[in-house]
């Protein structure tokens, strides 16, 4: 599952550079929730992940920039551009390569933040920020100074704000993010997914040419190994037809994504409680504990995203179709 999970965020990474420099808002938003799933299942941030899951978190963000009602922190003082600025902070500890492009998309964002406040008319606010994003350095004194000027004026057209403007921040952003995509071409998904083809494929082929007799956990091992090389393959093909079909690949991949987390978690429930899973699951009651993380995931995922809800939920020895009773049974009781 975590070989899967790092395969598809670096997709989705890529997904979202690529439609946020193509300015396609619908897929952007249907890859930001890629995106965010995977990012919210890390339980700790893998070094060689953090450039791409700091990438995808500012583009989330700064897509919402004008958008002060959106928060993504639990400060809800903090608008979309103030918490992107903390992640542009955190990628460009990541590169020392771009020091001038990165200084023109930190200057523009902190101009922005204020401009977005003043547009909306919040002035006062607009004052707070400048107190937050400024310290009191000397390389900060002369835009903090301007700034301050331009914030007494109440004017959120003034020549200033103008010249830094939030369609000049969104171009800087693509030419950040066309550098990231030339410098990360290197078809990581399709090559990975061959090694692990080659490596699994021979040794589950091996496993199966055995002609010793074997016991049913054996079988079910084989089963399981089988089952993913299946899955890797069907992930290899659906990429290689990228360049020669009108397939939605995107889509494919989502959907091949899925198949190999349930598939997996599921075959994977069948070794380590055997007979209870395979040959028919005996009755049994729906804990407290059990009710609580359904309703959780109903209200992260939806009404209908068993699967979803299944995979990221504590359940034992449960699935999809229990979850979808038992939402049922529920509301009939209330």
């Amino acid at each position: 599952e975590a070989v899967v999970a790092d395969w598809v965020l670096e997709f989705a990474c890529y997904c979202l550079c690529r439609h946020f420099g193509e300015g396609c808002t619908a897929e952007f938003l249907r890859w930001k929730d890629v995106a965010q799933a995977l990012i919210n299942g890390l339980s700790k941030i893998p070094t060689h992940q953090k450039k791409t899951v700091y990438l995808c978190q500012l583009l989330i963000r700064i897509a919402k920039g004008k958008s002060l009602e959106c928060h993504f922190e639990n400060d809800q003082r903090i608008s979309p551009l103030e918490s992107a600025l903390s992640f542009w902070t955190l990628l460009e500890k990541e590169e020392i390569k771009l020091e001038k492009l990165h200084e023109d998309i930190r200057r523009l964002i902190q101009i922005q933040i204020i401009a977005v406040h003043m547009e909306n008319g919040y002035f006062k606010e607009a004052a707070e920020v400048l107190g937050r994003l400024f310290t009191d350095s000397e390389s900060d004194k002369p835009l903090r100074v301007k700034l301050a000027t331009v914030i007494k004026s109440k004017d959120p057209y003034v020549p200033l704000l103008q010249t830094f403007s939030y369609s000049l921040l969104i171009s800087r952003m693509k030419s950040y993010i066309e550098l990231f995509m030339k410098e990360n071409e290197t078809n990581f998904l399709i090559q990975a997914a061959t090694k692990q083809v080659e490596s699994e494929g021979l040794r589950a082929t091996a496993m199966q040419n055995k002609t010793v007799n074997v016991n049913e956990n054996d079988r079910r091992n084989l089963e399981t190994k089988q089952r993913f090389v299946l899955s890797i393959k069907l992930l290899r093909d659906v990429l290689g037809q990228m360049q020669n079909c009108c397939l939605n690949v995107e889509s494919s991949l989502v959907w091949v994504c899925n198949y190999c987390l349930l598939g997996l978690n599921s075959l994977q429930n069948v070794e380590k409680h055997g007979d209870a899973l395979t040959y028919g699951r005996r009755r049994q009651r729906w804990t407290y504990k059990e009710d609580l993380e359904l309703e959780s995931g109903i209200r992260e995922f939806g009404v209908g995203n068993w699967a979803k809800i299944l995979v990221h939920g504590d359940f034992k020895n449960r699935t999809s179709v229990m979850l979808k009773d038992r939402w049922r049974t529920l509301c009939r009781i209330k």
